[in-house]
């Protein structure tokens, strides 16, 4: 590279990976990865983050810095075939490197040398050209070569994932439940709103982030993924100003910025609030934001828990299918409950024209008929033994009894 490459090379800048093709043994190309660029206009306006979310986002974008085809190969379309296979695996590589995935991919090629072309065969998207500056030890300076930027999404949603609010915890390699950049959080069906009705218990004196502002925080970091007061807090305080705004932190005067709760805050107010009360007043709020009309309910023992007479904890959840997010849960010392515990857990809910599903236990006359009659829902249930009546009755049907379908 620094024998044949115009630029020379003497090191990659930032988090960086270093790459051979190979071919039977025969090394073929050199391709170098880096941090990118602080400042690029025409990727900026094309991503269409803020200056705030650029700079916390910037990691999640890697800079071709060199690429070179050795001399005397001769192969065609061997540019654009390397690029291709090495942005494929790009995203993993860097993740299991540094931590993160890298979702845009970015270069910029000298116009008085190349025309970009390998690059345009591979699919990048060239986007205009930079005004002429460089960058060296921390100052800009115009050095009058102006350079043509391309740039290749690594995934699908780069540009949404690079703008959104909030930080999709897909980034870096966790999961979160729910997409919370879809969820409405202020207004008078937002979420800091449905929060704000519950009682706060704390004392007045030397209160600086409401309540609900503090539980608006833990729900959503619950739902991105987030399982310790420790990871909360980091997350919280990697947070855009405009989001933390959305989440009704406080004001600084001194700061000149709003702040977000410190680690012991979230942790007392968490610990001292009413959970029952947030719990129904969440899934009651998620079960609005959701698109999904099949509920469904089940029970389950939680490993490893303990309560005071020694027993394990069983809950009995209600979640909407394809989604899974949870809208109600309801607790009970052992299993035979789930049946007297189904009519509490669902009555909180908006359940009109939607469907309930529960296996064979919650099978019951009373049941179904409150689900119809009280709640405007229709239920899909399992028969087993425990309804030998009605089990006969529906063995003994044929095909021609019901309706035509393609099932």
């Amino acid at each position: 590279m620094k024998a044949h490459h115009y630029l020379g090379f003497r090191v990659l800048t930032g988090e960086s990976i270093r790459y051979v093709a190979e071919w039977d043994g025969d090394w073929l190309a050199l391709i170098g990865w880096g941090c990118a660029a602080f400042k690029s206009g025409p990727r900026d306006r094309w991503i269409g983050w803020s200056q705030e979310q650029q700079w916390q986002r910037l990691k999640f974008v890697a800079c071709n810095q060199r690429f070179l085809i050795l001399p005397g190969v001769q192969i065609p379309n061997l540019a654009s075939r390397v690029l291709s296979l090495n942005t494929k695996r790009l995203p993993l590589d860097w993740l299991r490197l540094y931590g993160h995935k890298v979702v845009l991919a970015e270069t910029f090629v000298d116009p008085s040398r190349f025309a970009g072309t390998c690059y345009q065969a591979a699919g990048w998207a060239r986007l205009g050209q930079t005004r002429g500056f460089g960058r060296n030890a921390g100052c800009y300076f115009y050095h009058g070569q102006p350079k043509t930027v391309f740039v290749f999404p690594l995934m699908s949603r780069a540009r949404s994932l690079l703008s959104d609010a909030f930080l999709s915890p897909e980034l870096e390699g966790g999961q979160w439940i729910m997409d919370v950049n879809e969820l409405e959080l202020q207004g008078e069906n937002g979420l800091v709103a449905v929060l704000a009705g519950i009682t706060d218990s704390r004392r007045p004196r030397g209160v600086r982030h409401g309540q609900a502002s503090i539980l608006t925080v833990g729900v959503c970091a619950c739902l991105c993924g987030q399982r310790s007061y420790a990871a909360m807090t980091e997350w919280v305080q990697r947070l855009t100003q405009d989001i933390l705004k959305r989440l009704g932190c406080p004001w600084n005067y001194r700061l000149k910025k709003y702040v977000p709760p410190s680690e012991p805050t979230l942790r007392r107010t968490l610990q001292t609030v009413d959970a029952s009360e947030v719990d129904r007043r969440v899934g009651k709020w998620m079960l609005s934001k959701s698109y999904g009309d099949a509920i469904a309910i089940d029970g389950k023992t939680l490993r490893g828990s303990k309560k005071g007479n020694g027993k394990p904890v069983h809950l009995l959840s209600a979640f909407v299918q394809g989604e899974g997010s949870v809208v109600g849960q309801q607790g009970m010392l052992e299993k035979s409950n789930e049946i007297t515990a189904a009519r509490p857990l669902l009555e909180p809910l908006d359940l009109e024209g939607k469907v309930v599903t529960a296996d064979a236990m919650h099978t019951q006359r009373e049941f179904a008929r409150w689900l119809k009659e009280d709640k405007g829902a229709n239920y899909v249930f399992t028969v087993k033994d425990n309804q030998p009546t009605l089990l006969k009755d529906i063995q003994s049907l044929d095909d021609q009894a019901f309706s035509p379908s393609v099932h």
